[in-house]
């Protein structure tokens, strides 16, 4: 564990939070939203995981026997509700993006609403997620419901344009209207130990940001060792990330339970250490209803019941929302139905 810290705000990563607000407990310690703080390198270098053993532990949310009949639905429906339902595919159309924002609003067949007695609930996914030529259109098509927009920026999903542009790029998402961005880190200043430059470039883009939350996604499966994303995780958050997410879904490897293991764990220390709460977005790669049962877990779990909501957990999965959508239908019927009566968009 790493000593007690400073937890004021670095230059670059500071936030005007003059009304403190607890936004989650832990332990039965009150949280505030995270304001970002000095770096600290040896807290940094002092990171160490023990592959093996994460390993074995997330295995046990494999293993076990999993949630049943009403409590499954019950956990499937706050899946739903923790989900950014998201498009980003290079053919991509205005029509495609208000289509998705429809099934934002309705993410369930309202013949099934009905059968499962939810009506409400008024039930909405959190977040649409799109790249920026998309964020106007999102939008208006979302306008009213109070489902955020999310852009993806900093030159998505590479990340390694220029760091004014991307900047620039942040800049314009939120002047459009974006709720949420959702950035992505230099993966070279990680391989390097430049934890210095990573610190900066994720503050940068933190106060570009303004009122917006910032989801720094550290793209995992491309940092090679479960120790890289313990760290690449403890320094976004020092930067000022509200969230720290798995993968932009376009590496080979996306999220992971040990990945996810290992950040939440980030996470939770975090929290002991300043007062401060960060969320978790697993991103790319979680397809079925039965994965959203175990992230729930290991959130559950690692973080406890504070977590449990959109506020600071998020899904990146649309296509789980079909197979999430096709499970409530055997809990209200009995009966599984096809895929194409599900879908998306």
């Amino acid at each position: 564990m790493a000593a007690k810290v400073d937890t004021g705000a670095g230059t670059m990563a500071k936030r005007d939070h003059s009304v403190p607000e607890t936004i989650a407990t832990l332990e039965g310690q009150p949280l505030g939203p995270n304001r970002g703080m000095p770096l600290n390198l040896d807290w940094v270098r002092a990171v160490r995981v023990n592959t093996s053993a994460v390993e074995r532990r997330a295995q046990t949310l494999v293993t076990r026997r999993t949630v049943k009949k009403d409590w499954q639905a019950a956990w499937l429906l706050r899946a739903i509700s923790c989900m950014d339902l998201t498009t980003l595919s290079g053919d991509d159309t205005e029509e495609r993006v208000r289509r998705l924002c429809a099934k934002a609003r309705r993410p369930i067949r309202q013949d099934l609403v009905q059968r499962l007695g939810i009506a409400e609930l008024n039930l909405t996914v959190a977040a649409v997620c799109v790249y920026h030529t998309f964020v106007e259109t999102a939008v208006r098509a979302l306008e009213g419901s109070g489902i955020h927009v999310a852009a993806v920026s900093t030159g998505f999903p590479a990340g390694l344009s220029p760091l004014a542009e991307r900047v620039a790029e942040i800049r314009r998402s939120v002047e459009a209207g974006a709720h949420e961005i959702d950035i992505v880190i230099t993966r070279a200043h990680v391989f390097s130990g430049n934890w210095q430059a990573l610190y900066d470039e994720i503050a940068a883009f933190r106060q570009a940001c303004g009122a917006a939350h910032m989801k720094a996604i550290l793209g995992a499966g491309d940092l090679l060792t479960l120790r890289n994303v313990g760290r690449a995780s403890v320094v976004a958050m020092m930067a000022g990330a509200d969230f720290i997410k798995t993968s932009t879904g376009k590496e080979p490897t996306n999220a992971t339970l040990p990945v996810g293991l290992v950040m939440t764990r980030a996470i939770r220390h975090y929290a002991q250490e300043t007062g401060m709460a960060v969320g978790f977005k697993p991103a790319g790669g979680i397809r079925t209803a039965k994965q959203s049962l175990e992230w729930l877990s290991l959130i559950k779990e690692e973080l406890g019941p504070s977590w449990l909501r959109a506020e600071l957990f998020r899904f990146g999965a649309s296509g789980m929302l079909g197979d999430i959508e096709r499970q409530l239908e055997h809990q209200a019927t009995g009966n599984y139905s096809a895929d194409f009566r599900h879908p998306l968009a």
